[in-house]
């Protein structure tokens, strides 16, 4: 998920993308606190995928507190 395809999507597809991923990485502290975890850099990955998906929604908030 790349910062161009996000700036594409609503802000609702973004809150609900925001959501999904929330969930991921709820799933996968679950199965790393009990050693049931496979790929350890998914969880770095969905962290930084959350914070992007955060920062285009606040950019289009602060662009529709502008306009």
């Amino acid at each position: 998920m790349n910062a161009e395809e996000l700036r594409s999507k609503t802000p609702d597809q973004l809150r609900d993308a925001l959501v999904s991923l929330k969930k991921e990485a709820f799933n996968l502290r679950f199965q790393q606190a009990t050693n049931q975890l496979e790929n350890t850099a998914r969880v770095r990955k969905v962290r930084r995928d959350a914070a992007r998906v955060k920062t285009i929604l606040n950019q289009k908030a602060a662009e529709a507190a502008a306009n």
